[in-house]
């Protein structure tokens, strides 16, 4: 067994390439990093705790409150902010040199985390309203014809139940891979103009280099909006869940 088996033709399915080892590790170094400032929580808070206070207090006043209400926000902030900072940092490594790509730009994170939210979203409806009284609120709209819900039900069931999971993990994986084909294509123009050809072909390579630059700057928006989307999403859903039956 080859331990980065990522790089050979036919990889072992428990092969870890180099995008699996930055997963493990920025999670490690999340978790981490809130588990010691707030291992022992103080009134008057020390400078890490104050950063991770600001950090969650921020996901759960714009994201989990603002969408779900104080005592639900409160209730579900703990997979919220779970997700919101999963995918913040791990996308983060995308402009980080020697990483230089995002692992969200790679189905396997963005699929997991879709899944939970998505879980998460069924599992909450399921318990209010039990199964097939949350599909049921789920997929059939009041008021409508009879002959109408022949067209609608089957409609409302594919977007709820089938296209969820799947448009919140293609939607980040996209965009994050997106980004990465930008930066790499500035970034080897710049390489190959200074380098290979050199000479005037040198200017177009300063101008590849003040792209790929600039096009940074960019990513980083596109960073936190997509963790941002992704949060506020899952967060839209469970709100669903919980009030099917005003759907």
């Amino acid at each position: 067994m080859m331990l980065f088996g990522g790089n050979q033709p036919n990889p072992e399915w428990w092969g870890m390439d180099r995008l699996m080892l930055i997963r493990v590790i920025v999670s490690v170094l999340v978790a981490g990093g809130f588990l010691i400032a707030m291992r022992s929580p103080k009134v008057v808070p020390t400078r890490a705790q104050n950063v991770a206070e600001s950090m969650l207090d921020w996901v759960r006043i714009n994201i989990a409150e603002e969408i779900l209400g104080k005592e639900n926000g409160r209730k579900f902030l703990t997979i919220i902010a779970s997700i919101f900072f999963a995918t913040i940092f791990l996308n983060l490594t995308s402009i980080l040199p020697f990483l230089n790509i995002s692992t969200n730009a790679r189905i396997g994170m963005p699929l997991v985390m879709a899944l939970v939210a998505y879980i998460t979203y069924c599992w909450v409806g399921i318990s209010k309203y039990g199964f097939f009284g949350f599909i049921k609120s789920s997929i059939v709209l009041p008021g409508v014809p009879l002959p109408v819900h022949f067209l609608l039900v089957p409609i409302e069931f594919v977007s709820t139940f089938i296209l969820r999971p799947f448009t919140l993990t293609v939607r980040l994986l996209a965009n994050m891979l997106a980004g990465h084909i930008m930066l790499v294509l500035f970034f080897s123009a710049t390489q190959f103009f200074v380098i290979t050809k050199g000479g005037l072909w040198s200017l177009a390579g300063v101008g590849g280099m003040i792209a790929g630059i600039g096009f940074t700057f960019f990513e980083l928006l596109v960073i936190g909006l997509q963790a941002y989307i992704f949060a506020l999403l899952t967060a839209v859903y469970i709100d669903q869940s919980i009030h099917a039956d005003s759907h």
